[in-house]
């Protein structure tokens, strides 16, 4: 799609919000990578600092009074750090939600112990209770299926580095599916087990493939595995 639009200037860097940094910007998106300990979006307890709150804020340029914001795509759990996508107007919102299936996911993650296989898939039906835990269940009635991919990159005495692939993107799926294996994710406290020492969850955002909501052009935004993971795993 031809584009006559004015070409797109990025903000002074004075406003660039801390604990995200910009991958990507344009008129209809902007891509960053989120630190892990940071909310996607405000709960009840916490609204101010969030990466939703400080992308407006960017976006804003200084100016209280601009009607300028993002809009939530999609989300990652506070300690998930990684690629994630906002939208600059609710068209761009639509278009990436309804594609958001057909659209290229990988992680990275740490988990404990070696997998048998060296590549493979897991898959189950997940289901989220009323304490907000997901758990896979036998009842496909209830249970929405969930597909995930993983490749072994690299292994120490105790971890393997895996690169996952989302082939459906339920919530907490990458770790229920690795603590049904009997390879929780490292850090993880609620599906996995409580190691001293061990500073953060061990699941990253590695690369997201989308359509552009305006072009329609195919764009890929990576980033490199976090050098915790690499120590973890020698």
């Amino acid at each position: 799609m031809l584009d006559n639009r004015k070409p797109f200037k990025n903000p002074p860097k004075k406003h660039h919000p801390r604990g995200l940094i910009i991958i990507y910007e344009d008129h209809d998106i902007v891509v960053v990578n989120k630190i892990n300990g940071l909310l996607t979006m405000g709960t009840e307890s916490e609204r101010e600092n969030t990466a939703y709150s400080l992308l407006t804020d960017y976006v804003k340029k200084g100016n209280a009074r601009s009607k300028s914001r993002v809009f939530i795509v999609h989300r990652l759990d506070r300690e998930t750090s990684g690629v994630l996508v906002f939208a600059k107007h609710e068209r761009g919102k639509r278009y990436l939600q309804d594609n958001w299936p057909s659209f290229s996911k990988k992680y990275f993650a740490v988990v404990h112990g070696h997998l048998l296989d060296k590549e493979g898939e897991i898959s189950s039906y997940l289901l989220e209770d009323k304490r907000f835990r997901v758990a896979s269940v036998n009842n496909t009635g209830k249970g929405k299926l969930s597909k995930t991919g993983y490749q072994v990159i690299n292994t120490s005495r105790k971890y393997s580095l895996l690169e996952v692939t989302l082939f459906t993107g339920r919530k907490h799926q990458i770790r229920v599916h690795f603590s049904d294996e009997g390879h929780s994710v490292v850090g993880d406290k609620v599906y996995g087990v409580i190691e001293k020492g061990i500073k953060r969850l061990a699941l990253h955002s590695a690369s997201l493939k989308i359509r552009h909501p305006h072009t329609n052009e195919e764009m890929s935004f990576t980033t490199k595995v976090p050098d915790y993971f690499k120590t973890l795993v020698g």
